[in-house]
């Protein structure tokens, strides 16, 4: 099973927690070994992308002791060489709350070069304060939400046989969204939350057959990341869209939320907050 091949990860144990700042908690996975399964050559990956992290929990002192607090988002690329285990990113953040720190740069500063390091590529963060975080408010995805269509489902694990696209060969440029998406960490078992979004170019996709698709995750055990690529795989094999971007947010789990986008683009999607984020 998935449980034990990640088994020797921080999330796979009990680790106490640590205040006193300590890069070397951060836990990198190899991105190849979440792509095995996928049959991804990490030297030509067919899209381009970032995975967006947002950890609402960050705080650390200032130089008088006095705490701050921000919420950090942070920028990783597709194509790291590794990601860093979610559960050792909140440790190694918990392990800023009593550190002082002699400003916010750098905080920013030290992030970006210790999850740099960890991932083998560029880490960009950028640090929001409570004012900052509450001037972005809250955002939807654009585009027509499929979660109105009347459609039966009985497949619960991932089936890109429930792809389709429309007979009539109509070309079509659509964002699509639904807010069913849910599958289970391979680690703990539990249940990851989100929204997900499919912006593409090419032949119509049928819409109720891409609803009964994204719910088919909803028993399947995959990392956020393994979500992501494998939706964005089996659209281009089935429905051969000419450009494509699937852009995912989940929930947060342990006060960090992560939200990867794979595309046929380059650039990098706006760091929304959904409703339920």
């Amino acid at each position: 099973m998935e449980t034990d091949k990640f088994g020797d990860t921080p999330l796979g144990r009990r680790v106490e927690a640590v205040s006193q700042y300590t890069p070397s908690l951060l836990f990198p996975i190899e991105r190849q070994r979440l792509r095995e399964r996928l049959l991804l050559d990490p030297q030509q990956l067919p899209f381009e992308g970032a995975d967006l992290w947002t950890a609402w929990e960050l705080t650390w002192l200032d130089r008088d002791g006095k705490p701050e607090v921000g919420v950090a988002q942070l920028r990783v690329p597709c194509n790291s060489r590794a990601v860093f285990e979610s559960k050792s990113l909140k440790l190694y953040l918990q392990s800023f709350s009593q550190t002082a720190f002699a400003s916010a740069y750098d905080v920013v500063r030290t992030l970006e070069s210790d999850l740099s390091v960890t991932a083998g590529a560029p880490v960009v963060a950028d640090l929001l304060s409570m004012s900052q975080a509450l001037q972005a408010g809250v955002a939807s995805f654009p585009g027509e939400c499929l979660d109105t269509l009347k459609i039966s489902a009985s497949m619960y694990r991932p089936d890109p046989g429930l792809l389709d696209v429309a007979r009539d060969g109509r070309v079509a440029s659509e964002s699509l969204y639904s807010n069913l998406l849910r599958s289970l960490c391979p680690v703990t078992g539990q249940p990851d939350i989100g929204s997900i979004q499919i912006i593409y170019t090419g032949t119509r996709i049928d819409h109720e057959a891409l609803l009964r698709y994204i719910i088919s995750f909803r028993e399947h055990q995959g990392f956020h990341e393994q979500c992501v690529e494998r939706i964005f795989l089996d659209i281009m094999d089935r429905c051969r869209p000419r450009e494509l971007t699937v852009y995912a947010r989940y929930l947060r789990r342990g006060g960090i939320d992560i939200n990867p986008c794979r595309s046929t683009e380059k650039g990098i999607p706006s760091h929304l907050r959904l409703a339920r984020q």
